[in-house]
């Protein structure tokens, strides 16, 4: 439990709200109701074991805050995530509703543990050690089955590793699923790709044998199409893409729009991750006000050429 006010309010309430719900519990000294909750809401961030965080804040003497918050009487409580305030009760509820409340909300102890085995499998790719991550990945799908960031990751490493049965079977409940994601669309022809290049002969040819086929007719689009899948598969993809693109300028429909899946995926697969929603990363203070956060997606060469290819993918269309 910690106590706040407006010298620390930012650093102790809105930035770790974006990495572990915080209950701010709303006080004073001479309110009876008050000596009830707070000893239980101590015990509770006990037994949540890290699950959120509890924090205290005497709303006579933070008198602004309180106001910010709209407090018209006490004990009340307000529970933030992700810098923002998402639910909250009044009064000095029995200990059975208030865990009801906090339920509703906090991630599961199966979901913590999941995205803590995730964490150490992001570490464990950086130092090289794929097959620990992937270990990692597949406890941490284990856990929370209904992780979609885990199971994307753990599928892509899976195709990445020439795993594909395994990454078939990892991807087939996400696109059973109504909608299906556009990332775990991405990832099916991702797949297609790599068993194209496997089963068929023209996934060994070197790239003068696909250019003399296409020289001697430019609506080859098959030819295209597999030349665009090895160069995917080999990690040239901005070549992928080119190509690609000239099949669907020409022919839009063509192949049941394999062409356009296929560079959307492309498109889906590089895109790089969103960063992580905390103050000190995305340039916003406690109000909301954008400091940084565009100039840093225009900074990164990646997005760059991932915002130029959906420009000309969209154009090809229109």
């Amino acid at each position: 439990m910690i106590n706040v006010t407006v010298a620390n309010f930012e650093a102790e309430v809105i930035a770790d709200s974006h990495h572990v719900p915080v209950l701010v519990d709303f006080w004073a000294p001479w309110c009876g109701p008050c000596k009830v909750i707070g000893p239980l809401l101590e015990k509770l961030e006990t037994d949540y074991a890290g699950r959120f965080k509890l924090v205290k804040i005497d709303s006579d003497q933070e008198q602004q805050i309180a106001s910010a918050f709209g407090i018209r009487s006490i004990p009340t409580c307000v529970l933030l995530m992700g810098g923002k305030p998402v639910d909250g009760f009044m009064g000095a509820l029995p200990e059975g509703q208030v865990k009801a409340f906090l339920d509703k909300h906090l991630p599961s102890e199966g979901e913590l543990l999941a995205a803590d085995e995730a964490g150490d499998a992001q570490a464990l790719l950086a130092a090289g050690d794929t097959q620990a991550a992937l270990n990692k990945l597949a406890e941490a799908l284990h856990l929370d089955p209904a992780n979609d960031d885990v199971r994307f990751d753990l599928v892509r490493l899976l195709i990445e590793c020439n795993l594909i049965a395994q990454a078939k079977e990892t991807l087939a409940p996400a696109l059973a699923a109504i909608p299906r994601q556009i990332r775990f669309e991405a990832l099916q022809q991702y797949l297609l790709a790599v068993e194209f290049v496997a089963a068929d002969p023209r996934g060994s040819w070197e790239a003068a044998q696909f250019d003399a086929l296409i020289a001697a007719n430019k609506r080859d689009f098959d030819t295209r199409l597999a030349k665009a899948r090895v160069l995917m598969i080999d990690g040239a993809w901005t070549a992928a893409m080119d190509e690609l693109l000239e099949i669907i300028m020409r022919d839009k429909a063509w192949g049941d729009a394999a062409p356009r899946k296929t560079l959307v995926a492309i498109l889906e697969l590089l895109t790089p991750p969103k960063p992580k929603n905390t103050g000190a990363d995305t340039g916003k203070a406690a109000g909301g006000i954008e400091l940084l956060g565009k100039t840093v997606v225009e900074q990164d060469p990646q997005a760059q050429m991932v915002a130029s290819y959906r420009r000309k993918l969209s154009m090809a269309l229109n």
